[in-house]
């Protein structure tokens, strides 16, 4: 708190001012905003606005000792994540698996990996998970299965109706040795490799995108697709709230020609390695028209299930980084209706740690401007996940909040990977310790290039032994070794600012505020800083800085947006090194950003608060 002697009355009130209350609140939240009351037995517009969380369960909170997380233990957190803001978490997979691609191998789609739980404890945590209000979202992995899964086993074997359950072929003639046919084309593995393995037991080889423990499944088969819509619904049944699909541009490849073979893929002239995903254009095995409809289909088995079962609204998102043209198909064609959260990755693809604050705002503007502009459908920004470098280790830590008050204050759906609320970073792993299989393909001289291990190593949860995360002797990965600073305990005790309670403030100010909500969204950039302005009528403007540079920069923000700004605004978040503080006032004619120091204010357009900015120029003048 500040005090200047300019008049015992005057001081009197803007104190009053504030310890009321008067000087923060949103401009006509009382009256209008509450969270908008819909039908109580539906609410088809949940996620619009919604914040994600993803959680890898191996990673996570280990309940029982053996190192790797589980199902119980994420219960034991979901109080965590309900006071974290979020409104639901989707997670990495749980079924049943020889854990060859860690979930990603399917051997059983209706049952739990048993080091991860039991049907039981699934049910408790969806059960949990309602009780508190959060939404379940399970990972979908449809492109592929394990060879363990009795479907893979029974069309090895040819059984009747499985045989064309999987994408074989008998091979090319080999003039060398007859015996040895050579795999179909030159297809290469996203692991390295041929993406064809040869079974001795069917005599045939077996199309394989991601790993040879990976088989993919044939979407031409109406067999298998009706199969994999039944696994969708087996898991609405218990209660989940949607999914998140996994590998969506893999699903088909092209069709066989009138010799019955596949056509090679045309070379990139990138690298000479056979081996290496990039030796060829995946013109014929991703991105195939046919994936379209096999999306817009799944999209109407959850929004037929919620017709015939009722209650909020089923998502689905999907994952592909594929060109932006073809993302925005997975939306649906106008007609049809598709995902409904087609991943946006351009935050990872496009930006790194040379990133300026013109590079995001293009960023930010080459997702709104290539977005369908019909109705219900909406924007949304990942800034991570399990398979690509943390935030801090791709951008900076002093980076942290700064991209944290810019995934928090775009419109739409923002989706976090756990963990970086409090900034963690990537773990160096030897390639002894490696596990990522597409790692241990590449080799001890290349396998850093590959490995995903760093960005999934133990949740920090506080300072005792394994961060919290686990009471066994070795946990699956190793723990980082600055966990003693960066964890949930330290970051909730301390008096100080966290980046943890910065990443609360953003939830609650998403709640607090109408227009971060559902306002306009306009965006600028002076020297360093970039500016996100968003603004509804009847309500307080909020705009957040970022200052992206080593300079300090001084604004004036009050003809930066649609509506221009009077007098005093209020912080209402600041990044671990801003010297300010919540509910502090600021003159909106006068911003000063210190180096790297992100900020988010609220300022009413319609009714400045006059009397508490002449206050605070009266405090500078007697500073």
């Amino acid at each position: 708190m500040w005090f200047c002697k300019i008049g015992g009355f005057g001081v009197l009130l803007v104190i009053v001012l504030l310890a009321t209350g008067e000087a923060r609140k949103p401009r006509g939240v009382k009256e209008t905003f509450s969270l908008s009351k819909k039908s109580p037995s539906s609410d088809n517009d949940w996620w619009k606005t919604a914040i994600f969380y993803q959680i890898y369960p191996r990673s996570f909170k280990d309940s029982n000792g053996d190192g790797i997380g589980d199902l119980r233990g994420i219960i034991e957190k979901l109080p965590y994540l309900k006071d974290l803001g979020i409104q639901g978490f989707w997670m990495s997979p749980i079924f049943k698996s020889p854990m060859a691609d860690f979930g990603y191998d399917i051997s059983d789609y209706y049952d739990i990996q048993p080091e991860y739980g039991t049907l039981a404890d699934f049910d408790d945590l969806v059960a949990e998970a309602k009780r508190l209000g959060l939404k379940v979202i399970l990972d979908f992995v449809p492109n592929h299965s394990s060879d363990e899964n009795e479907w893979f086993k029974k069309s090895e074997n040819r059984e009747k109706g499985f045989e064309d359950f999987y994408v074989w072929h008998p091979g090319k003639s080999n003039k060398d040795d007859p015996t040895k046919p050579l795999p179909p084309s030159n297809w290469v593995s996203l692991f390295r490799g041929s993406a064809w393995q040869w079974s001795d037991k069917r005599n045939e080889f077996y199309l394989h995108q991601f790993s040879k423990k990976q088989p993919d499944l044939n979407y031409r088969n109406p067999k298998v697709v009706e199969q994999m819509k039944n696994v969708m619904r087996f898991w609405l049944d218990r209660g989940v709230d949607g999914y998140r699909i996994d590998a969506v541009p893999t699903l088909f490849e092209i069709e066989q020609d009138e010799q019955v073979n596949y056509l090679d893929e045309p070379l990139s002239g990138n690298t000479n390695d056979p081996d290496d995903p990039g030796y060829t254009i995946h013109i014929y095995t991703q991105d195939r028209n046919e994936t379209l409809d096999m999306v817009y289909q799944w999209r109407a088995v959850l929004d037929e299930f919620q017709r015939e079962n009722g209650g909020d609204q089923k998502i689905m998102m999907t994952e592909s980084y594929s060109a932006i043209d073809t993302v925005m198909k997975y939306y649906g064609n106008g007609t049809v209706a598709g995902s409904h959260i087609p991943f946006n990755f351009r935050f990872i693809t496009d930006l790194g740690k040379d990133l300026t604050s013109k590079d995001i705002q293009n960023t930010i503007n080459y997702w709104m401007d290539h977005m369908p502009s019909r109705e219900g459908v909406v924007a949304n920004w990942v800034m991570g996940n399990h398979d690509q470098h943390r935030v801090a280790s791709r951008f900076g830590e002093n980076r942290i909040d700064m991209m944290n008050m810019i995934l928090l204050s775009l419109p739409g759906v923002a989706i976090s990977y756990n963990g970086e609320e409090i900034g963690m970073t990537d773990v160096w792993i030897s390639y002894n310790d490696t596990v990522d299989p597409a790692a241990c393909n590449a080799g001890p001289d290349r396998y850093q290039y590959t490995t995903r291990d760093p960005e999934r190593t133990p949740f920090q949860w506080d300072g005792s032994r394994h961060a919290g995360f686990s009471t066994a002797n070795k946990t699956w990965l190793p723990v980082s070794p600055t966990y003693k600073d960066v964890n949930v305990e330290v970051q909730t005790t301390t008096t100080s600012n966290s980046h943890l309670k910065v990443y609360k403030g953003l939830t609650k100010a998403r709640q607090w505020f109408p227009s971060m909500m559902n306002g306009t969204l306009k965006t600028t950039v002076h020297g360093d800083v970039l500016a996100i302005f968003r603004e509804l009528k009847g309500f307080d403007t909020v705009v957040t800085l970022v200052n992206n540079g080593a300079t300090q920069q001084v604004l004036d923000i009050s003809h930066m947006g649609y509506k221009p700004l009077q007098g005093f605004g209020q912080y209402h978040v600041v990044s671990v090194n801003s010297i300010h503080h919540d509910n502090e006032p600021v003159p909106v004619n006068r911003v000063v950003l210190d180096p790297f120091e992100s900020v988010v204010i609220s300022s009413s357009a319609d009714h400045p608060e006059r009397l508490v900015y002449q206050q605070y120029e009266a405090r500078v003048q007697c500073n």
